[in-house]
């Protein structure tokens, strides 16, 4: 007999509670249910691929040590389990449109490998629909690890940490006046001749071309104002493209673009901007990386010192800062100490200009 869509639910969001922003996913999933009976607003459309058959595998059989659990299912692939592992990703904190991406991505899990596994959370790039190697309208390729990633207000600021031997930094200069976006971008630019810093600017791609800068970082909202034509101009021009990202579904978007890294964020709690999502935290930053395992990435969002072990626990390539640096009484000395956490391998890796 088939397991109920709560049973299936429910051994997913015990499985996976580090997932969760937040204590008490149990008791959201209990509120999903309780709504779902007396409504049918979270039915789902049945995955439009054939069924499989399918094995669920409860989280007592990770254990060698006791009995199969009880929790198995020969039933084909169902609009129920869809509704299940979409009912389990939201009562983890996930925002709709992620949970969607989380589910599809299950699905093809389990076509692939012939059985559902509750304790298997998807990470495989082909699963969520990507690549395993870049087309041929990919950007131009920068390190895959970038090392320590700065970001900074001015050109001063610029020049100044790429002599203290910060391999990677972007611009992030607000203006709404042309003339002194393309005053402080030549400026940058200017700052880091002679240095091994790789240069990137944020949003002003026009003035980044003109400057020759190394490379440009979008938001969603501007990496989906651009039309084909200004992406094939940032491409033509041989900029480096890097794009922001809080979650699935805009991981996916930006992977589209094959961009040359793609951010992920914001792992922690940050003021410098008004984030329309919550801080993701480590746990899925490290499931992020897995899915993003073939392009180089880069966390972003409220990293300091004190959580950076953390941060690099996860696997993610580099890591951006921003107060913890220009905030700090000793700029330079925080930006060596800072270096001096990245492993040896990635330091090498992030020296290397290409």
């Amino acid at each position: 007999m088939p397991h109920t869509l709560e049973t299936l639910a429910r051994a997913i969001v015990s499985a996976h509670a580090q997932l969760a922003l937040q204590p008490g996913a149990e008791r959201r999933l209990d509120a999903l249910f309780a709504t779902a009976a007396q409504s049918t607003d979270m039915a789902t459309q049945p995955p439009s691929s054939p069924p499989q058959r399918l094995a669920v595998v409860g989280q007592a059989s990770a254990r060698p040590d006791q009995p199969e659990s009880p929790l198995t299912d020969t039933e084909p692939w169902t609009a129920a389990t869809n509704q299940a592992v979409l009912a389990a990703a939201q009562a983890l904190d996930f925002w709709p449109v992620d949970a969607q991406c989380i589910a599809q991505a299950w699905q093809h899990q389990t076509e692939r490998c012939g059985q559902f596994d509750a304790l298997a959370w998807p990470t495989e790039p082909q699963d969520f629909g990507l690549p395993a190697m870049p087309h041929a309208q990919a950007f131009a390729p920068c390190p895959q690890q970038l090392g320590l990633y700065a970001v900074l207000p001015d050109a001063q600021w610029v020049g100044r940490m790429a002599r203290a031997g910060v391999p990677t930094l972007q611009l992030r200069f607000k203006s709404d006046d042309p003339a002194a976006v393309a005053l402080e971008v030549r400026a940058a630019v200017q700052a880091v001749q002679g240095t091994p810093a790789l240069l990137f600017i944020n949003d002003h791609w026009q003035a980044a071309i003109e400057a020759g800068a190394y490379g440009v970082h979008l938001g969603q909202e501007d990496l989906q104002a651009l039309s084909v034509a200004d992406l094939s101009a940032i491409r033509a021009a041989g900029l480096r493209l890097g794009v922001s990202s809080h979650g699935y579904a805009e991981m996916l978007r930006a992977a589209a673009v094959q961009p040359s890294y793609i951010a992920l964020g914001a792992v922690y709690a940050t003021n410098l901007k008004r984030m329309a999502t919550p801080p993701q935290g480590p746990q899925r930053l490290k499931s992020y990386a897995q899915v993003l395992r073939h392009f180089p990435t880069v966390a972003i969002g409220g990293i300091d010192l004190n959580c950076l072990d953390a941060v690099l626990a996860s696997g993610v390539g580099s890591f951006a800062v921003v107060r913890a640096l220009i905030g700090a009484k000793q700029p330079e000395e925080m930006a060596q100490t800072l270096m001096s956490k990245l492993p040896v391998d990635l330091i090498k890796q992030a020296q290397i200009a290409i």
